[in-house]
Order: structure tokens, then sequence, then C-alpha cells
């Protein structure tokens, strides 16, 4: 069975309303290895996986052209469709074999989990192979915690939020209460520090949808993301976003320029002072006497006329 039955029996450690029972019927329920024909596979609409990088499917399919489908795909069979399997997960790989031109591919066959396991293996299976991007894993996290709580995921962050206060304030209103354990255990299990979860990941979905985008395709790091957001100005933000993708700027390099873009502009604030020098060197001529000394009146005359011939261009 291998690393496949550690993937399902993982997700027994920390199910506690399942009795016993059920777990180790489970337990003893076969599993089914085939070849399976691509036309019988019906993929999961609702996976937790949404992007794919093309030029990573066509090196798995050159891969796969060679030397086949190493690991197996899981599926299972669709009641109301005899003879057809919903993928659990292997998506990459079901995508890849199409490029490849493969028409069968070799698939386990499991008893079909309910929302909640199905969501489980999704997420352990792709943190193992880390084929999610940070946006995917935070809101497949977030559908996780809704179901095991049985809460809309709005409902989640707010309750994630009030952890982290009470925590802050070393207070017990909410920590101390059965589900919290519930959620830190969760995350535990999936390798996740429920805070830092909490202080970082949760907020790339308040991230514009531009940058949003860009960690999506992998174009930058989740962590150069959120230093982007605290750009000020949108269109400096933006310029920035681009510079970073281009020039693969470090955490320290952007931090730089996020801390130069959100001075008070230079040019404005520079203008503004040499106005004010100008009065005060005006104000200073006019009670100067300087007027009586023809030499210096002369070179005084030749800078006054650069001056208006400046202002006049």
């Amino acid at each position: 069975m291998g690393r496949f039955s550690k993937l399902l029996t993982s997700t027994e450690l920390d199910i506690e309303a399942e009795s016993p029972e059920s777990l180790q019927l489970e337990r003893e329920m076969p599993e089914q290895r085939k070849a399976l024909s691509r036309s019988r596979i019906v993929r999961d609409e609702t996976q937790i996986r949404k992007y794919f990088d093309p030029d990573k499917l066509c090196a798995l399919a050159q891969t796969i052209s060679e030397e086949g489908i190493l690991e197996d795909l899981a599926v299972f069979e669709i009641s109301n469709r005899p003879g057809y399997y919903q993928l659990i997960f292997g998506e990459r790989r079901f995508r890849a074999s199409e490029l490849a031109g493969l028409e069968k591919v070799p698939v386990r066959v499991i008893k079909q989990p309910d929302a909640k396991r199905l969501l489980k293996l999704q997420l352990i299976e792709n943190k193992h192979h880390e084929d999610l991007n940070p946006i995917e894993e935070v809101e497949a996290v977030l559908e996780l915690l809704s179901a095991e709580l049985g809460q809309p995921t709005e409902f989640v962050v707010m309750y994630l939020k009030q952890m982290d206060n009470d925590a802050r304030r070393q207070s017990n209103n909410v920590i101390g209460q059965p589900e919290s354990k519930s959620v830190i255990q969760i995350l535990e299990n999936l390798n996740i520090k429920w805070r830092s979860f909490v202080l970082n990941q949760l907020q790339l979905l308040r991230l514009p949808t531009v940058i949003l985008d860009s960690i999506r395709s992998g174009k930058i790091e989740y962590t150069k993301a959120l230093a982007i957001a605290k750009v000020k100005n949108e269109n400096q933000q933006l310029q920035l976003l681009q510079d970073v993708i281009q020039e693969n700027l470090s955490i320290r390099e952007i931090r730089e320029r996020v801390r130069i873009l959100n001075q008070p502009d230079a040019p404005i604030s520079e203008a503004r002072d040499h106005k004010q020098k100008w009065s005060a060197v005006a104000r200073q001529v006019g009670k100067s006497t300087i007027w009586s000394d023809p030499k210096k009146m002369k070179k005084l005359e030749s800078l006054m006329n650069q001056v208006e011939s400046l202002l006049n261009s």
C-alpha cells in the first residue's frame, strides 16, 4: 500500500467523531489497483488545486512518455455512473498523461470518501508534492476548517482572528473552547502553525487581485507579495510588482524600495524647500548693501537675467 495508505491513515488521526468500528471497517476495505481508460475518469471541478504551470506540465508529459506514470492516481467509482470514476488526486499527472498521448493511466480505486475526507486527502497529497501555491493552500485550509466546524469560511476567518486576539491578550475566551483545540490539531496535522497561518498566510486573501494572480502563477513568493502590498500608492505598487518579477528582487531590496516609496513625495518636498529658500534670499538681497557695489550689482544683474530667461522659457 505504501505512502498512499499512510495518507489515508493520517486523515484518521484527527477525526474524533467517527467510531473505532467505522475506522476499522475502512482499514479492512480492499483497494483495487488497475489501468483505467482516461475517458472513464471524471475530473473534480471543485478540487483545491486550480493553477497548473504549462511549462511544467509539458516537462512532466515528456517524463511520462519516457518512463510512464510512476505513482498511481486515486479515484473512486461514481455511485450513479457505474464504470466511471471520480479523480481524487493526481490531477497534474492526469493532465500530463493526455499531453503524452496515453490512453490508460494507473489508478488505485478506493471507497468514496465523504466531502470532508476528500478535502483532507487532496490537501495532504498536494502538500506532500508541494503542488499548491500559497493562495490555494489558504483557501483549502479554510474549506477544511469550515467543514470541520460546520460553519462558512467567513466565520472561520473571524474565529481564527479571535483566537489570535486571545493569544495576544493571554485570554481564554475563545482559545480555550473545544473548537479552537480542534482547529489547532487539524493545522498541526498539516504541519501548519496556527498563529503563523493567521498572521501571514491568511493576510494573502486581502491582497489586490493582480498580486494574487502573480502568486497563483508562481511568479513571486507570498512573503514578497505581502511586502509589495505595503506600498500605499496603487500605481507605485503595480510598478514595484513588475520590478520584483523582472529583476527578481530580494525581500530586503523590496522592503527598502517600499520604505522609499512610502516617504513623502521627494520632488514635491524638494520644490517646497527651494521655494522657501528663494524667498529668504530675495528678502536678504532687498536688505543688502550689494547695490552700492558696481561689480556685485553687475553679477546680480546677470543672474537675474538668467532667472528671467529661465522663467520665460
